[in-house]
């Protein structure tokens, strides 16, 4: 099927070509000067086939379907008028052939012409246009008025007014003579409102268009060069050339509509700037009055005329400063004065449109203000308003002269950098920002400081329109809040959350997330007594991911969710490998990082329970641990599944104690069995008094909570030791054990049950 269109197609483009060759016989003809009864049927000849094709391609477009309704009602007319044209053409070559030669002026060929005219009018008008206001098809009928005035103005001096005090002539010929410019300003009048309509003119109305408007010209340079110059075109003259080529626009415009069922993508269309034509018309109307009365004197005619002409251009100029003026203030912030979300949107647009050329890039900066609501709630919105006027004048001494700088709304901003050499010119003009940005605001006796989160998209084959691009960069732009603040930061794939999203929920389903293992030690002997659970994931592309890396992500996005799941279910299935080969298993335990996400789920409970009946692993020997922010703020549901937790023996640590903002009075109220110290407060603890008196608070608190204490990130024997000292239970760190592979685990417990790891090892070393 598809095989059969284009060759279709094919076969509809040459036959179009070849007939519009034909023409060429007419530049033949005007150069031959066959101006004689050898010339007067041959222009006939040559144009009856170009007009019977177009008639023919314009019935098949109307009969074939897929038109739209006024479209198609539209190209009926436009189908009549081609008909019209093809009896005319017929008719005026029966005349020219028989005995006698051609008719008198008005033929019936003359009349079919004429017919054929207004009914063209009628389907230019109902051509389909893009949808407008009623204030705007004012405007636009307005503006057509216009142009027509000055062209009747121009049409009744040099043909109207002539024919009709031409000095003996036939009634009918003075009617018709003067019938035919009017019914070309008819024309004019479509082809003008037709082009304001649609300013993004298409190639096929493009091409109808131009044809009309050369017949317009063909019609009125023959009657003006007759009947001001008594110069009487023949056969193969320039009009003819121009009757002919518009003949052919109107076949190559019907070609062209047909073929966008053959290549539907392949439209293209061009944006005229068409808006001085009235001013065009008014200018030719004042010079035509200028013409006219250039013999009157200037205390009568001429001055009137002077003074018409010195008026209409200061109503012009007075019109294009108040046209300037509107565009200004709709395209420009009126705080700031930089540009609006318009114009920024509008320059992304032509950005976005442009070819993409080797060793040529173009950017967009997004910036959004940090720290400046709290300016504007504590100081008022005066000040609020000095210190985006000063981020406006930082914007505009960074940037270079092509570039857009504008304010999208609030205190947001961004900036459009096309044609840039390099891609690292943007990343310099995006460090300038954010430097240029923290210099501090005077206003009054108030210093007031900002900063600025800046996400840098850059444009490239996957981008294909400016929601796509803008979205890149408000991406980087949160992942630079997200770290900090006050900095920039390119868009990557991997800074895209929801896609991240999906890449972290597909790790689980790929098995590219790993579990390691941190051994636990008892502090007073020495032995491994458990083992703490370490996601990794195995990222196909970046290799060996550390949880920092993905937990804050999965976190933001609940990906954490079925990734703690996984990590509890194969920690455990490991778990109970490995404590099967150990000869005292019921005195080792696994402790499972359990995220705010998970708490807060549920069937939270059921989703523990059925991990462990599908393991084995006994619940006493599972010890969950959760962050200061689920013990200082639980709600009823999370207290009830907690105290559910523990009903099953299952042991609730507090992770990192101390470096939040821990509250004592749900040290008693939650079933917590365990708490573990952060290594902040473990790392200072051989040379700051200070770090040692609060670790050892630490604990203290701990036992008077009859808790038990885990010390985390122990890096020397010193800090053993002190630890042991302070009355600390358990440890872990580099200085007994990195996190391994559950087999490694496996073997350490076998070979060291019962015996010490203390200081022979060294700080870092796996034993």
């Amino acid at each position: 099927m598809e095989e059969s269109g284009t060759r279709s197609a094919r076969l509809l483009t040459v036959s179009v070509w070849g007939v519009g060759v034909l023409l060429c016989l007419s530049l033949v003809q005007a150069l031959a000067g066959w101006h004689d009864e050898v010339g007067s049927p041959v222009n006939d000849l040559i144009r009856l086939p170009v007009t019977v094709l177009t008639a023919v391609l314009g019935l098949w477009l109307v009969l074939r379907g897929g038109l739209a309704r006024q479209e198609r009602r539209a190209w009926v007319l436009l189908e009549v008028a081609f008909v019209a044209q093809v009896l005319a053409h017929g008719a005026s070559l029966f005349g020219k052939i028989q005995p006698g030669g051609e008719h008198p002026y008005p033929s019936p060929a003359d009349y079919l012409y004429a017919v054929a005219i207004p009914v063209t009018v009628a389907g230019l008008l109902l051509l389909p246009a893009a949808r407008r206001s009623s204030a705007e098809r004012l405007k636009l009928l307005i503006d057509s008025f216009i142009v027509v005035a000055g062209a009747c103005m121009a049409i009744w001096y040099l043909e109207i007014a002539p024919v009709v005090q031409m000095a003996g002539a036939d009634l009918e010929l003075i009617i018709f003579s003067a019938a035919v410019p009017i019914l070309d300003l008819l024309l004019l009048f479509a082809l003008i409102l037709l082009i304001l309509r649609r300013p993004d003119i298409g190639v096929a109305i493009g091409l109808l268009a131009g044809s009309m408007a050369l017949k317009v010209i063909a019609d009125s340079t023959y009657t003006i060069a007759y009947v001001q110059f008594g110069v009487a075109f023949g056969q193969g003259s320039w009009p003819y050339l121009l009757w002919a080529a518009g003949d052919l626009l109107a076949l190559l415009a019907v070609h062209r509509r047909l073929r966008q069922d053959y290549h539907p993508h392949g439209e293209r269309r061009s944006r005229r700037r068409i808006s001085w034509l009235p001013y065009v018309a008014v200018a030719l109307a004042d010079g035509l009055l200028a013409y006219v009365g250039r013999h009157q004197s200037l205390y009568a005619l001429g001055g009137m005329i002077a003074g018409a002409i010195v008026l209409t251009t200061l109503v012009i100029a007075r019109q294009m400063l108040a046209q300037r003026e509107n565009r200004r203030l709709a395209v420009v912030d009126p705080l700031t004065g930089l540009a609006n979300r318009a114009l920024l949107t509008e320059r992304l647009d032509d950005m976005t449109r442009q070819p993409l050329r080797p060793g040529r890039h173009s950017a967009v900066l997004l910036i959004d203000l940090d720290r400046f609501k709290p300016i504007n709630d504590a100081y008022g919105h005066e000040a609020g308003d000095a210190v985006l006027r000063a981020v406006a004048t930082s914007l505009r001494s960074v940037i270079r002269s092509g570039d857009t700088a504008g304010r999208l709304g609030g205190d947001e901003f961004a900036v459009v950098l096309p044609h840039l050499p390099t891609r690292a010119a943007a990343e310099s003009v995006a460090q300038r920002l954010v430097e240029a940005l923290r210099t501090p605001v005077i206003f009054g006796e108030l210093v007031l400081g900002v900063e600025a989160s800046v996400g840098v998209a850059f444009r490239d084959e996957s981008i294909t329109n400016t929601e796509q691009l803008m979205k890149n960069a408000d991406i980087a732009m949160y992942a630079v809040k997200r770290a900090g603040r006050g900095a920039y930061l390119v868009y990557t794939p991997e800074l895209d959350i929801r896609t991240r999203d999906l890449e972290l929920r597909r790790a689980v389903d790929n098995n590219e997330l790993v579990v390691d293992f941190q051994p636990i030690i008892d502090l007073a002997s020495g032995a491994p007594v458990g083992a703490e659970a370490l996601v990794r994931w195995n990222h196909p592309t970046r290799g060996l991911l550390m949880p920092g890396a993905f937990i804050e992500l999965a976190e933001e996005t609940g990906a954490i969710v079925p990734i703690g799941e996984w990590v509890l279910r194969e920690s455990c299935r490991q778990a109970v490998t490995w404590r099967a080969g150990n000869p005292d298993p019921e005195t080792l335990w696994l402790s499972v990082n359990l995220s705010a996400r998970q708490v807060v789920q549920p069937r939270l409970l059921e989703t523990i329970r059925g991990i462990l009946d599908e393991t084995g692993f006994p619940a006493d020997r599972l010890v969950l641990e959760l962050t200061e922010s689920v013990i200082l703020q639980p709600d009823e549901q999370t207290v009830a599944r907690l105290n559910a937790l523990r009903d099953l023996g299952i042991g609730i640590a507090v992770d990192d104690f101390g470096t939040g903002y821990a509250a004592l009075s749900y040290l008693s109220t939650l079933p917590v069995t365990v708490m573990k110290i952060d290594r902040t407060f473990v790392a200072a603890i051989e040379t700051d008094p200070d770090a040692y008196a609060v670790t050892e608070a630490l604990v203290r608190l701990a036992k008077a909570y009859k808790l038990r204490v885990t010390a985390e990130g122990i890096e020397t024997a010193g800090q053993s030791r002190r630890l042991t000292d302070m009355g600390c239970d358990f440890g872990q760190g580099y200085f007994y054990a990195r996190p391994m592979p559950g087999a490694a685990l496996a073997e350490l417990l076998g070979t060291r049950h019962h015996s010490r790891l203390t200081g022979h090892h060294r700080p870092g070393a796996q034993p």
